[in-house]
């Protein structure tokens, strides 16, 4: 029996490991980037007959400046989903010409374009949330607490509606009432 377009991609997101293979010395913690995710992806895109394109837009609002970019995934039959992300361009970024901002924004919305994608959590990175493994009370919980937006609460809000448990949720993050009432709204 073949499998749906939706059971393939749900393939790919389980099966997907995408390591943090960059580091940076100057906060001395791992992290992923775009690249990283493409090179761990691109078998798993070829084993379930998925394709993958990345596309950018700059754009403007209020004044800012910002790349929207999307990641969609379709199979042969035109099936597809997609998800965009946005960052902020400052092309008076010091240490960076003009070409450099634009690309660094690009990169990082394509990252979390891919992250909520492909269910890629974050939420330890650098750029995340970090909780230092306290709950609220400061009692360690070795948990990360989820953020009542971005792409984690994306990915659980994505996992509960195709009928995951929120005990299983639980096991992984420290959830405060407030999150877990957005959560199953």
């Amino acid at each position: 029996m073949e499998l749906t377009f939706q059971e393939r991609l749900i393939k790919v997101q389980t099966e997907l490991k995408a390591p943090k293979g960059q580091f940076n010395s100057f906060g001395k913690y791992k992290y992923r980037n775009c690249e990283d995710i493409l090179e761990a992806v691109k078998p798993l895109l070829n084993k379930y007959g998925l394709a993958l394109m990345l596309t950018d837009s700059i754009e403007e609002v209020a004044g800012v400046l910002f790349v929207n970019a999307k990641a969609k995934v379709w199979d042969n039959e035109g099936t597809s989903v997609e998800v965009t992300a946005q960052a902020g361009i400052d092309p008076d970024k010091k240490g960076m010409d003009i070409s450099q901002t634009f690309g660094s924004a690009s990169s990082y919305a394509r990252k979390y374009a891919l992250n909520g994608l492909f269910l890629i959590d974050d939420t330890k990175d650098a750029d995340a949330t970090n909780t230092h493994d306290k709950s609220s009370s400061g009692v360690k919980t070795g948990k990360t607490a989820l953020p009542k937006s971005g792409a984690s609460f994306t990915k659980v809000k994505d996992y509960l509606s195709k009928g995951g448990s929120i005990e299983e949720v639980r096991k992984k993050y420290q959830i405060t009432k407030q999150v877990e009432e957005l959560l199953l709204s």
